[in-house]
């Protein structure tokens, strides 16, 4: 069962790395003892955690088109999936992001929740790729082991229901990070946007080796040190289905950041609602669980 594997991971690791073009021949670049491997179809990262494990980032396909997957590998070379089998909790308040988008990027790239070890993939609408109408500026992702269930109603936010997915992650350091790579984070802030009725958390973090990490441990510190960041965020998830024509996404709470101690109790909630349904107290529907 799912919820019964798990790769020790822990960051500040840097692993796994597509482009928008394709590499050209195999190369190598040694960066801070850590080697990224380019090949010219088929690549693979090695990612070495500070407990000593591997786990290796494979990319299936050319970026941006429908066959694109990266896969998550563990030591042995099987395949394992990024949201069930990477560990959340790495510590104290310390949990696991993984980046689905780069930082001032625009492809929509997401973990496949429906297929069979949920590779990274770019999303798609009526057959074609989706991509945001402008760059999102800060780096992307999700929370392993956390879903949002769709049967549960919030009474905090208007008693939306989950959007089915896992929690998103909007991580605020400077460093343009990797589609893959997995980051030791610690949450700061939470905006409950409610999309099209469904609540979609977005958990507002900072990796551990940010060079401001130190300096931000709730939301206030965000204003201090980020002046504008979390206005930011808002209006940029609340607008971005506009240029589509879609109405502006509202948010709860007052449409206000909630502090860290509320976005730890979002990510508790989460975790357990995954549990259930790795567990099957709760119906996958199409979600894989493998």
């Amino acid at each position: 069962m799912a919820a019964t594997r798990a790769i020790a991971i822990a960051s500040n690791s840097a692993c796994s790395l597509i482009t928008k073009k394709p590499f050209v021949g195999g190369t190598s670049l040694r960066l801070n003892n850590l080697k990224f491997c380019r090949t010219t179809r088929r690549r693979s990262y090695t990612c070495r955690a500070i407990y000593n494990p591997q786990f290796v980032v494979n990319e299936e396909g050319q970026p941006e088109t429908l066959d694109y997957r990266v896969f998550f590998l563990d030591k042995s070379g099987k395949k394992v999936s990024p949201w069930h089998d990477i560990p959340l909790r790495l510590g104290d308040d310390v949990f696991s992001f993984i980046v689905e988008i780069p930082k001032e990027s625009s492809a929509k790239m997401e973990v496949a929740t429906d297929e069979p070890f949920t590779p990274i993939k770019q999303d798609t609408k009526k057959g074609k790729l989706r991509y945001y109408p402008y760059n999102i500026h800060w780096n992307y992702g999700l929370l392993p082991q956390t879903w949002e269930d769709p049967s549960s109603a919030n009474p905090e936010v208007e008693g939306a229901l989950g959007d089915n997915d896992p929690v998103d992650v909007v991580e605020i350091g400077e460093s343009r990070r990797k589609i893959g790579e997995v980051l030791k984070i610690k949450p700061l802030a939470a905006l409950a946007m409610i999309d099209e009725g469904e609540l979609d958390w977005k958990i507002v973090a900072i990796s551990l080796d940010d060079p401001k990490a130190s300096l931000v441990n709730d939301v206030n510190d965000v204003e201090k040190h980020f002046p504008g960041t979390l206005t930011a965020i808002r209006n940029w998830f609340r607008d971005y289905k506009i240029p589509d024509g879609k109405p502006a996404n509202k948010f709860g709470l007052g449409n206000q950041a909630a502090n860290k101690d509320y976005a730890l109790k979002v990510i508790t909630e989460t975790n357990e609602s995954w549990n259930k349904l790795v567990k099957r107290s709760i119906p996958a529907g199409e979600l894989s669980l493998v």
